[in-house]
């Protein structure tokens, strides 16, 4: 990615998290970066582009977030490397509820989930799943963590049972890896 690209970017997902994602346009992204609108065209096209680099650069923070808990040496294992993708997930969720949705949201997102899907697939396999079962479970976890990380910070999930949500979640994650577990047994 280009450096000012990178700068477009940046700054348009800071107006987001610290405005919302209505208060993003091309005018406020501009302002924000000392150029007029139409300047920002070569580097991000137009509003529907610039939506989706943001949720190249949340997969770009997801991956930075996932080496910092160790997921991708091949060394740990998978259980550890499950529950730290599912805690990266619902961390970059946190640190940016406005923009996380796009996620589920922009038609863009399957393509640049890529790495989720990867990193997920990776998992599976080093779990001893199946070839024939890893896409399937693959995609359940990655709309499992998507959809309460976007539930959970835009309020459309009930309220945790639990009186901290974080060892609800990590609860929820255990879930998963004896899922995974089952699915090893078959």
């Amino acid at each position: 990615m280009d450096d000012k690209r990178r700068l477009i970017l940046d700054q348009a997902l800071a107006l987001v998290d610290e405005h919302g994602l209505a208060a993003m346009s091309m005018r406020a992204v501009a302002e924000r970066v000392g150029l007029t609108s139409m300047a920002l065209y070569p580097y991000v096209g137009g509003k529907d582009a610039l939506l989706d680099g943001l949720v190249d650069l949340l997969h770009i923070e997801l991956g930075a977030a996932c080496a910092q808990f160790d997921v991708d040496p091949p060394a740990v294992e998978w259980q550890h490397r499950l529950r730290a993708l599912g805690r990266a997930v619902r961390g970059l969720a946190h640190a940016h509820p406005g923009a996380f949705p796009l996620l589920l949201n922009r038609p863009a997102a399957a393509a640049s989930a890529s790495w989720l899907t990867a990193a997920l697939r990776g998992v599976l396999h080093d779990a001893g799943v199946g070839p024939q079962d890893v896409p399937r479970l693959a995609r359940m976890i990655c709309a499992f963590l998507l959809g309460y990380g976007t539930g959970e910070v835009t309020g459309g999930l009930p309220a945790a049972a639990a009186a901290d949500p974080s060892s609800e979640f990590d609860a929820d994650l255990d879930d998963l890896v004896g899922m995974v577990e089952v699915a090893v047994l078959r």
